[in-house]
């Protein structure tokens, strides 16, 4: 919410100074700005207000009162109410409507509070069954049900960004133009529309040079990973060597349908490509844009070895998950774009939208290409046409091309502000991957984390603070650290849900300390 729509819906209330209390206190939700620590009012007043969302207090559809009215009870600036709303504005809690002032859109898992503030109500029962001694193939579904006042998930998208009102201008459009032959059975393949769209954004953006046809619209990287395995296993590949650490979900992919994921490790230049010699695997499958979860670049040495491995025979899945979120280095190309007839590659709107459209591609070298278009018809008979039709006009549009640079700036923002909190609240730790993505890695000594990272999680979990554990994507030993995506947080949440894990750590005898 910008500073202007606060301006426009305060023209419906009017204030009243003379209704202040002289203890700059409100009847609104009982605020009393003596209990705000000097500094941070506004800061103070978005908890107050987020807290109020959570516990019901302030259901969906409920209108706040006007910044200068509320700034008056207060006694405050007008700033400090101004700034509170725009932070939840940010998170896609409030919305200002114009005339009809400021309204409460959405509400989190609620959080209420016990014999330690902040802990969500049966977060202690959750953290025991998602941080488990091993993860199981529920382990992400159990986290993401957990309650949590501070979501810093990897993998997480500004889904408050969701371009509604673009989707549903390019929906009418689409619906006015589509004839009655539209609404039967598609080309399991994917629109053509859909499949132009692909191939010209990944040439602008990837540097991957394509045919329409070449682009097989699948369901997310999910979909297209069980297509991999099945086409694979059917060509005698059963195993499919993974970079280590790695994705945890990948490896669960892979290994629902069979396919063995032996680890191969990732240093500061990307996958080791003499270790993939020695293990032996005819296929891997890498993140060379932006490693999971280390966040390094698969440097041009290695190109040039995994191009040689590629040459004797190897094929490469190369999941391209969030290429397009780069802040402070140069674009790197793709591998397909070096080896089309070696590359498997993949790539969704999940990270660049949402997750929930489940809208992905999967481009094949040729001799795997019928194989996959016959995996795909025999899956599902291809997507759903009308969300391939209406992000087609988006990508094509220009809109995805103009949010995607909105998006950049919000989350500069918000890693700025989370490496800033890294800085303050874990001097111990060490951060990997500033540079692009999503998310952010964190690392400690040994002696920094009495116990396994995912106790570290646990915990954290249990005072209402969402994060991984850095063992859940290693297969073999590796330094204890978190995941922590900022995505999808204001600046103020990721101060406060890093403040919880340094509190956690220094109770359990690490190296964090308050500054």
């Amino acid at each position: 919410m910008h500073r202007s729509n606060g301006e426009r819906f305060e023209r419906s209330v009017s204030a009243d100074p003379a209704g202040a209390t002289a203890g700059g206190a409100s009847d609104f939700l009982q605020l009393d700005m003596g209990d705000a620590p000097a500094g941070g009012r506004a800061d103070w007043l978005a908890r107050q207000l987020r807290r109020a969302i959570a516990d019901g207090r302030l259901p969906v559809g409920s209108k706040l009162p006007a910044t200068r009215v509320l700034a008056a009870e207060l006694r405050v600036s007008r700033g400090v109410v101004t700034e509170a709303y725009r932070r939840l504005g940010e998170d896609g809690q409030l919305a200002g409507r114009g005339r009809g002032g400021t309204v409460v859109v959405a509400a989190p898992l609620p959080s209420v509070g016990e014999e330690r503030p902040g802990k969500a109500p049966g977060a202690g029962r959750a953290a025991g069954v998602a941080f488990g001694a091993v993860p199981g193939a529920d382990v992400f579904d159990a986290l993401r049900a957990a309650p949590a006042r501070i979501d810093l998930s990897p993998g997480v998208p500004d889904l408050a960004a969701f371009p509604r009102a673009a989707w549903l201008r390019a929906e009418r459009a689409v619906l006015a133009d589509l004839p009655a032959a539209g609404f039967g059975y598609g080309d399991p393949r994917g629109t053509p529309a859909l499949r132009r769209a692909v191939a010209n954004w990944l040439a602008r953006y990837r540097g991957v040079r394509a045919d329409p046809d070449e682009v097989l619209i699948v369901s997310g990287t999910a979909q297209a990973l069980g297509l991999i395995a099945q086409v694979f296993s059917r060509d005698g590949i059963g195993a499919v060597a993974v970079e280590d650490p790695g994705s945890l979900g990948v490896r669960q992919h892979l290994a629902h349908w069979g396919v063995a994921t032996p680890p191969v490790p990732v240093d500061e230049e990307g996958i080791r490509v003499e270790a993939l010699r020695a293990s032996g695997a005819r296929a891997v499958l890498l993140t060379p844009a932006h490693q999971f979860p280390t966040g390094v670049v698969l440097g041009g040495g290695r190109r040039r070895e995994l191009m040689g491995w590629a040459a004797e025979g190897g094929l490469i899945v190369e999941d391209d998950y969030d290429a397009e979120h780069r802040y402070d280095r140069a674009p790197v190309p793709a591998l397909r774009s070096l080896l089309p007839e070696q590359v498997c590659y993949a790539g969704s709107v999940s990270k660049l939208l949402a997750p929930a459209l489940r809208v992905g591609w999967l481009l094949a070298p040729a001799a795997y290409r019928e194989a996959f278009v016959a995996a795909k018809r025999f899956a599902d008979l291809g997507n759903a046409v009308l969300p391939q039709l209406v992000l087609a006009r988006l990508m094509e549009s220009g809109e995805l091309e103009r949010g995607l640079r909105l998006l950049r700036r919000r989350h500069r923002r918000r890693r700025d502000a989370m490496i800033a909190a890294i800085a303050d609240r874990l001097p111990g730790a060490t951060v990997h991957g500033a540079a692009a993505g999503l998310h952010l890695t964190v690392t400690f000594g040994a002696e920094a984390v009495p116990g396994a990272d995912t106790e570290l999680a646990a915990a954290a979990l249990a005072r209402g603070v969402k994060v991984h554990p850095l063992s859940w994507h290693a297969q073999r030993p590796y330094r204890p650290g978190l995941v922590l995506g900022y995505a999808a947080r204001s600046p103020g949440e990721i101060a406060e849900g890093v403040a919880v894990i340094g509190e956690v750590l220094a109770r359990r005898g690490g190296g964090a300390r308050r500054r």
